[in-house]
C-alpha cells in the first residue's frame, strides 16, 4: 500500500467518525482550516465546540507521539464558530518515523477538505533582537534535516513534481496574521526558521552557523509539513513560539520542561490571536 492509498484510509476513517456524531448531511471536515499545535500550545483544541475527538492510535496508518506536550489527538469542530481540524500534537522526525509519515496528517487533511493551514511550534530564538515568549510568524525556512518528505515517486493525486517555494508561506495569511494581531495589540516578529533532525539541541557551532545563512528560529519540525503543504498546494501560515534563546547565545543550558513553561505562559496570548485570525481567513 502506497502512502496516497494510507492518507486515503486515514481519511475515510475520520471522516466516518466525525460525520456520524451527526444525523444530517453536515460535513465536519470541508472547507475547514486545520491547525497543528506544537510544542506546549496544544490547549487552544481544548476550546473547540461540539468536538469529536480522536487519538492517534486509532486512525489508521497514523504512529503515536511520545513527546511531552503533545496529546496525540485529532480534535474537530468548531472554534470561535469557525469549522477547525486541529492536530494536538505532531509526529517527529526524530522519533524515528519517516518523512512521509511525519507529514502524512497535511495530506489527510488536504483529503478532508481543509481550505487553509495554520502550523505552529516552539522554536528556539537565533535572532538577537527576539525575546522568550516572542511569536514569530514564518516568513521563510530552511530544510537542514538531511531528507524530504517528497523523494521517491510523485503522488500525482496531491501535487506536481517540482513544486515551486518561493511562495511556500502565503503572504495573505501573513499579511493578515500581522494585522489581527495589530487589532490584540500583540507585537508579532517574523523570520526565517530553520529546522534541524534533532532530537538533541544544536551546539552553539550550530547555531552560529544558522545564524549566518540567515535563521532567525530553529526547531525539529515543522518544515515537512510546509512542504507537503506547498505540495498539495495549500495555502499554509507558520507561527513560531520562541520559547528559549538558542545554545550559545545566552550560555544557558536547555531542556524541555522550560521550553514548555514560556510556551504555556504565552498561551492566552497565542490563543487570542488564532481564534481571531481564524474568523478572518
Amino acid at each position: 500500500m502506497n502512502i496516497y492509498q494510507k492518507c486515503v484510509e486515514s481519511a475515510n476513517y475520520i471522516k466516518g467518525i466525525a460525520n456520524g456524531n451527526y444525523t444530517d448531511q453536515y460535513d465536519t471536515t470541508s472547507d475547514a482550516i486545520g491547525i497543528i499545535l506544537g510544542s506546549g500550545l496544544g490547549n487552544l483544541a481544548d476550546e473547540v465546540e461540539d468536538a469529536t475527538v480522536i487519538s492517534y492510535k486509532d486512525i489508521p496508518h497514523f504512529p503515536m507521539t511520545n513527546v511531552i506536550g503533545h496529546a496525540g489527538r485529532m480534535v474537530i469542530g468548531k472554534l470561535n464558530g469557525v469549522k477547525v481540524i486541529c492536530m494536538q500534537g505532531r509526529f517527529h522526525f526524530y522519533e524515528g518515523y519517516d518523512m512521509k509519515i511525519v507529514s502524512m496528517p497535511v495530506r489527510v487533511m488536504k483529503l478532508l477538505g481543509i481550505r487553509s493551514l495554520i502550523v505552529t511550534n516552539a522554536a528556539g530564538g537565533v535572532n538577537r533582537g527576539f525575546d522568550e515568549g516572542t511569536l514569530m510568524v514564518i516568513d521563510d525556512f530552511i530544510n537542514f534535516m538531511g531528507d524530504n518528505p517528497l523523494t521517491g515517486a510523485n503522488i500525482e493525486e496531491f501535487g506536481t513534481r517540482f513544486p515551486d517555494m518561493t511562495l511556500a508561506l502565503d503572504n495573505k495569511l501573513k499579511k493578515l496574521a500581522f494585522e489581527t494581531a495589530e487589532e490584540l495589540n500583540i507585537h508579532l516578529k517574523k523570520g526565517v526558521y530553520m529546522s534541524f533532525r534533532g532530537p538533541n539541541y544544536e551546539t552553539p557551532a550550530e547555531i552560529h552557523f544558522a545564524e549566518v545563512v540567515g535563521a532567525d528560529a530553529v526547531g525539529m519540525s515543522t518544515v515537512p509539513e510546509l512542504l507537503v503543504a506547498r505540495h498539495a498546494n495549500i495555502p499554509t501560515l507558520g507561527i513560531s513560539c520562541i520559547t528559549n534563546m538558542a545554545a550559545g547565545i545566552t550560555g544557558k543550558e536547555l531542556n524541555h520542561l522550560e521550553v514548555e513553561a514560556v510556551a504555556k505562559r504565552v498561551n492566552n496570548e497565542f490563543k487570542s490571536l488564532i481564534k481571531l485570525l481564524i474568523t478572518k481567513m
